[in-house]
């Protein structure tokens, strides 16, 4: 059973995740050690966060802070809340417990909207303390094949918010949808880098299968080990698969927990699931109740910057594009928002049409090449994007606007740009690109028609594939310097 495989008809995917995030604050949850990815193991620990006796927690007031601003982000309720003991017994965790919050977390409910329009539910967004971690060493990296094992206790401690959705997701495309926008959304925070590929973002998927129409859930297993959103995606495709066959077998469909294989596109039992009570929860005695209140809850959340969804409805509207337009999602999911608000605040120059005669809306246009450009090509160089200069990106873009280059000059001047930065005024005059005066355009179109009577008339025929055939006749002319959407226009005017 291949993992690219998906459900078959008549069933649905049940999908909820719990996503983990790593939080930025310069220490640990309940001690002073230093916070920091990438340290030699064993460096950033102390009685504390190690659990040796005698020792006692003191919570952290900006990781409670950063927590409400992922609540308010998340359209949550922030509350008084309180910390409680989960027990339970791994090596790398040095306390043989970690102190979470249960029954009441900080944050309650909410929501994220994607950038479909599809709404997905938030359980709950709780505190945390991370583990330290565990490598296996020998064989696959796997415990049974190991010839031993280390522990680096430098992550034990590292605050975390553990986000809870709802199962309102049905595909594994809607499943990464979510964690893209979860991302998203945490960075715009500054409560977390979401950098999976360091563990600062993880994520654990609960899926179950029914039959379509059904009103109760089938029986849901957990799978771990998802390191990207590749992974994710193959995994609760792979996951679903398998539960179907299950069931159509015969067979029942046990709740566990189960590892994804990424090298073998498969996953494979680990352990019978856990339920609340096999970890007995119990208070916390070392810590007190959290109360934030209700004014500092206000003043986080009225510092909060904008949002994702907010970012791509600004966008959407200003370009004209709409918020749900695969463009503005990109450039909002990569940060590119800068570049477009460049633009948008920059003098117009031109304000003309294809041809040079007034242009209503050239502001709209000029944002609308923006928001193009940076989702195609500074989406695909993103280390480029750094030397790219932000008013010199508006200048590019009024020079492709206004006519004075063409769509394919602009992108070879931006090309330039992103290699080794630059002026574009200056790149485009060293690359030989001039503005192609209208009269010229207009004579080489008038020389095409002529030498092609039978095409033409057709085309005026209402042969509209034949556009094509005069705009690349027309390109090859002009040795490449027309403005192509002018010609289009001109060829629109001579019908």
């Amino acid at each position: 059973m291949s993992g690219r495989e998906t459900v078959m008809s008549g069933w649905e995917t049940v999908i909820g995740l719990e996503v983990h995030c790593e939080l930025r604050t310069a220490t640990k949850l309940f001690c002073g050690c230093r916070n920091s990815f990438g340290q030699e193991p064993n460096t950033n620990i102390c009685p504390v966060c190690l659990g040796l006796p005698g020792a006692l927690p003191v919570l952290n007031r900006a990781a409670v802070e950063y927590a409400i601003r992922i609540g308010a982000a998340l359209n949550s309720t922030s509350q008084a809340s309180m910390f409680h003991r989960k027990n339970y017994f791994y090596p790398d965790m040095p306390k043989d417990f970690q102190i979470s919050q249960y029954d009441v977390p900080i944050n309650a409910g909410g929501w994220l909207t994607l950038p479909t329009g599809r709404r997905i539910g938030i359980e709950r967004a709780h505190l945390e303390e991370d583990t330290g971690k565990t490598t296996h060493v020998g064989g696959g990296g796997r415990i049974h094949e190991a010839t031993k094992s280390l522990v680096d206790y430098n992550r034990a401690g590292v605050p975390l918010v553990e986000i809870v959705s709802a199962p309102d997701m049905r595909s594994a495309e809607e499943a990464r949808a979510y964690v893209d926008e979860l991302r998203s959304i945490l960075v715009a925070t500054g409560a977390s880098d979401g950098k999976m590929e360091e563990g600062s973002l993880r994520v654990d998927a609960n899926v179950s299968v029914r039959v379509e129409g059904a009103a109760s859930f089938g029986t849901r297993c957990e799978i771990k080990n998802m390191n990207s959103l590749r992974s994710l995606g193959r995994a609760i495709e792979y996951e679903a698969a398998r539960q179907v066959q299950v069931i159509e077998a015969g067979g029942t469909v046990s709740q566990e927990t189960r590892h994804w294989d990424e090298g073998a596109g498969r996953t494979g039992s680990m352990r019978s699931k856990e339920e609340a009570y096999d970890y007995r929860y119990f208070p916390e005695p070392d810590l007190v109740p959290v109360e934030p209140s209700s004014s500092w809850i206000a003043e986080v959340k009225a510092g909060l910057p904008p949002m994702p969804a907010s970012r791509r409805a600004r966008l959407g509207e200003m370009a004209g594009m709409g918020a749900d337009s695969e463009a503005v999602a990109t450039v909002v999911r990569l940060g590119l928002d800068d570049l477009v608000e460049a633009v948008a605040s920059a003098p117009i120059a031109g304000g003309t049409d294809d041809v040079g005669e007034p242009q209503v809306g050239a502001r709209a246009n000029a944002i609308a090449i923006a928001v193009k450009r940076a989702a195609n090509e500074v989406a695909a160089d993103l280390e480029g994007a750094s030397r790219l200069d932000r008013p010199g990106f508006a200048r590019l873009v009024g020079l492709e606007a206004s006519g004075k280059l063409t769509s394919a000059q602009a992108r070879t001047v931006l090309r330039s740009m992103l290699d080794s930065g630059g002026d574009p005024d200056a790149i485009a005059r060293e690359l030989g690109f001039e503005a192609m005066d209208t009269g010229d355009l207009e004579n080489i179109v008038d020389a095409v028609l002529a030498a092609h009577p039978d095409e033409w008339a057709r085309l005026r025929g209402g042969e509209e594939k034949l556009t094509g055939f005069f705009v690349g006749h027309i390109k090859q002319a002009s040795e490449g310097k027309a403005d192509l959407k002018a010609a289009s226009s001109l060829l629109r005017r001579r019908r």
